[in-house]
């Protein structure tokens, strides 16, 4: 799978990528929500992690938002993962559009399951 990793903090970035590399999926890893949306309108990944804590114009609730409302990333997961625990946030990430979210700190075999998951149902379609 290819997937667009977005977050902000280095030291978490080059973990999750780490992570996900070491399953096989190949990496896209961007700090930015602009980078995001420029990268995800070029060349669409199969799933998208991300923080919703971005610095810049597009912080994680309006990246959703966008992708979900381009039709070549509509269909695209996105799977949060922030450090918001609280149910207001939750519910603006579903209301964008989120298909999964994790807290941090978060469990990496959880992350590796929902990602095969994910994984699973999108080429069953």
């Amino acid at each position: 799978m290819r997937i667009l990793v977005v977050e902000d903090q280095d030291s978490i970035r080059r973990m999750i990528e780490a992570l996900v590399q070491a399953r096989g999926h190949q990496v896209t890893a961007v700090s930015s929500g602009t980078k995001a949306i420029d990268v995800a309108m070029t060349d669409p990944p199969n799933l998208v992690l991300l923080d919703l804590n971005l610095p810049g114009q597009y912080d994680g609730f309006e990246v959703c938002r966008r992708l979900r409302s381009d039709p070549g990333t509509s269909n695209v997961p996105v799977v949060i993962i922030s450090a918001l625990d609280d149910q207001e946030s939750r519910n603006r990430a579903t209301e964008a559009g989120a298909t999964a979210y994790y807290t941090k700190p978060f469990s990496p075999i959880a992350l590796l399951k929902e990602i095969e998951r994910l994984r699973v149902l999108t080429q069953a379609t």
